[in-house]
């Protein structure tokens, strides 16, 4: 159950990342709420996983997948670029993200 309710919680994160941007500085009220609701349901399943992941792997697997399906948003939805270095750092933040579920003991404790 852990693992379905990070795999939420990052869906609600990038969510509300991707309505924030919408929401154009919260002038899109709309898109506002929608931010809040998301952040809020995210915060909330992440706190129950982390009464059994420990902080730092929860937080970077949650903030790490985020960052990069966040940036494929930006990318092919608001039509952002990334230079090769852009693209570079995605890459070493996922790679990290990998390391930690599949060759650390550290992701549950």
């Amino acid at each position: 159950m852990t693992w379905l309710y990070l795999i939420l919680a990052i869906i609600g994160e990038v969510v509300g990342t991707t309505a924030l941007k919408a929401s154009d500085g919260f002038s899109r009220w709309g898109y506002g709420g929608i931010s809040i609701l998301a952040y809020a349901f995210a915060f909330y399943l992440l706190s129950i996983v982390l009464k059994t992941m420990s902080v730092g792997v929860a937080y970077a697997i949650w903030s790490g997948v985020g960052v990069a399906f966040v940036t494929l948003i930006g990318i092919v939805v608001f039509g952002q670029k990334l230079d090769v270095f852009g693209y570079l750092g995605i890459v070493l933040i996922v790679s990290g993200v990998a390391v930690l579920n599949l060759l650390s003991g550290s992701a549950t404790h």
